[in-house]
């Protein structure tokens, strides 16, 4: 089905019309077109045009008027200041609209015009090493650009880049050698996420306090490194069960955040380890890196350190080993070459930019990115405890993920059970947790990515302002008023006039399409989340100001319930994409 034209499109394009008609030589003038809060628009392009032809914008604006086909759209076009059309549609036009988005599976989101392949690197934990709130960010943000980019056409690879290489790995599998039943189970059929984490934990600490105080055996983590390096057999199989433990652990954390994240999906560091040696060679030939002190580097002449003098990216070490340039390198001529893609998405911290602003020209430099293929990092900033300082636990520590999302689910079902009035235990405990994380998410994602945000659980549970509890509260009444309107069904009729709420809330879900299609393009959930949270507070609006089941006539009463279950089935297609659960009962 084609795209639903939003009203703003179509007063847009009756505007551009008249403008054409009007004044034949100013071309196709853009008429400026925008929401307003005097009338329901106000177009302000004439201003402009009357500066170009030198006329009177007043009454180029009233020649504009005159030659506007107002149809059953507009219902009122006045010349307002200086030149300033303000335009007010008919209720008609509203409900009509909204029919045509309703009978939309889509709700009327249009598909990108060029779709494309985007590789999403985002999730990155590392192999044997706990979740700590750090990485809450990078999957929430990821996997809602994922749901977004999606639903919009484009095609979208995964990529979790696991931190699953490097020195560390020699301690801890010479440690293993050493101790070969540290890792075995009780029952490997039935290894928890906590339990194979706990395992590696104590794994990792061991082997720590043994490479910290025995030179021996940090001699022999070393060789081992060696021996993972150059692929030998036992050394591999050792390195293969960490990561196959560690999976365990990330699949019962994602599983709590409800996402979903398969094995093809998981290529780590050590993914590209075979292309290395030839990116090198690669960046060497071509002169984009430069032999420097034994390093092999690339300058770029703005990147310098507080002397004053210019900073490297190495892409291989004096000693011949090689960072992680080299390994971001290599992925991105994977995913160009291999998968197609034509953007790169990288959802990573902020602190990471300057090396990513540094990898990116070495690709373009090196013409694996160019005009066809373009990388972006989605950088996005710390979660802060309540005091606004990086969040750690009483004892100094990083927090558990873990242990925070818990933390949501246990005041989420309180908070379900203070409300619930026929709900099962069970029942309070699916919605709790489908609050709880849904709490954690949103207040991610409502958050400008660039920025810092203050993970303040009450805040987030809370019924009231700018939390997904609102938005899910607004979603379960709606369907409680559905289940309760009997024999009456939802229906559009245009012939109604509409109330001041009814028309600010139909304007607002007109919008939806337009507003999806620009997250996508900008890489901005948080605009979809203000969006969702003006769409519930309308909402909250009419439900007071407007009688749904007790409006005046069985027409009106039809009419409400249409807004009711449209306003519904966009809040609950806008959540999905935010990776938010809308119950329908809480």
């Amino acid at each position: 089905m084609a795209s639903v034209p939003s009203l703003a499109s179509t007063v847009q394009q009756r505007l551009a019309d008249a403008l054409s008609a009007a004044l034949p030589e100013a071309g196709s003038a853009d008429p400026l077109l925008r929401r307003s809060d005097r009338a329901d628009f106000q177009a302000n392009g004439i201003l402009a045009l009357a500066k170009q032809l030198k006329g009177n914008p007043r009454e180029l604006a009233a020649k504009v008027v005159g030659a506007l086909d107002s149809g059953a759209v507009l219902k009122d076009v006045e010349v307002s200041g200086p030149g300033f059309l303000n335009i007010t549609v008919s209720d008609q036009a509203i409900v009509e609209t909204l029919a045509a988005r309703a009978a939309d599976s889509r709700l009327g989101v249009p598909y990108a015009d060029e779709p494309g392949t985007t590789v999403i690197d985002y999730a990155q934990p590392n192999v044997a090493k706990e979740m700590h709130v750090g990485h809450l960010r990078s999957a929430v943000i990821g996997a809602a650009m994922v749901e977004i980019l999606e639903f919009t056409g484009e095609k979208v690879v995964r990529r979790h880049h696991i931190g699953d290489w490097g020195t560390q790995f020699g301690m801890l599998i010479q440690y293993l050698v050493e101790h070969p039943h540290e890792l075995d189970h009780k029952d490997d059929s039935a290894v928890s996420g906590e339990e194979a984490m706990s395992n590696l934990d104590r794994l990792y600490k061991a082997s720590r306090a043994l490479f910290d105080s025995d030179e021996e055996f940090k001699a022999r983590s070393r060789d081992r490194v060696v021996a993972l390096q150059s692929g030998d057999p036992e050394t591999r199989a050792m390195w293969q069960r960490f990561v196959d433990e560690s999976k365990i652990y990330f699949y019962s954390v994602f599983d709590k955040l409800d996402m979903q994240i398969d094995d093809p999906d998981i290529v780590g560091e050590s993914g590209y380890n075979d292309m290395l040696a030839e990116t090198c060679r690669l960046l060497e030939e071509s002169g984009v890196a430069v032999r420097s002190e034994g390093a092999l580097c690339v300058f770029f002449d703005d990147v310098k350190g507080p002397d004053g003098q210019p900073v490297p990216l190495i892409v291989q070490k004096s000693n011949g080993g090689f960072g992680y340039a080299a390994t971001d390198l290599s992925a991105i001529r994977d995913r160009v070459r291999n998968l197609g893609a034509s953007t790169l998405l990288y959802v990573v911290d902020a602190r990471q930019s300057l090396h990513f602003k540094m990898v990116f020209e070495t690709a373009r430099r090196a013409g694996w990115l160019n005009g066809d293929v373009k990388a972006v990092q989605l950088a996005f900033g710390t979660v802060l405890g309540k005091d606004g300082k990086p969040f750690k636990t009483r004892e100094g520590e990083t927090v558990r993920l873990v242990d925070l999302l818990d933390e949501a689910v246990e005041r989420a079902s309180a908070v379900v059970r203070e409300k619930a009035q026929d709900l099962t235990e069970e029942e309070i405990a699916e919605r709790g947790a489908q609050v709880g994380i849904g709490a954690v998410k949103y207040a991610d994602l409502s958050t400008s990515a660039a920025r810092d945000y203050k993970f303040d659980l009450d805040q987030m549970v809370s019924l009231n302002g700018d939390t997904s509890v609102y938005l899910q509260y607004a979603y379960a009444r709606i369907q409680s008023i559905l289940r309760k309107s009997g024999d009456a069904k939802p229906a559009a009729h245009p012939e109604l006039a509409l109330a001041p709420a009814e028309r600010a809330l139909g304007l607002h879900i007109d919008q939806f399409g337009e507003t999806v299609a620009e997250v996508a393009a900008a890489f901005e959930p948080h605009k979809l989340a203000a969006y969702l949270y003006q769409l519930a507070s309308l909402y909250t609006t009419f439900y007071s100001e407007c009688p749904v089941l007790k409006a005046d006539t069985p027409a009106q009463v039809e009419n409400r319930l249409f807004l009711c279950d449209i306003t519904a089935r966009t809040l609950h297609q806008g959540m999905a994409l935010l990776g938010i659960r809308t119950p329908e009962r809480l």
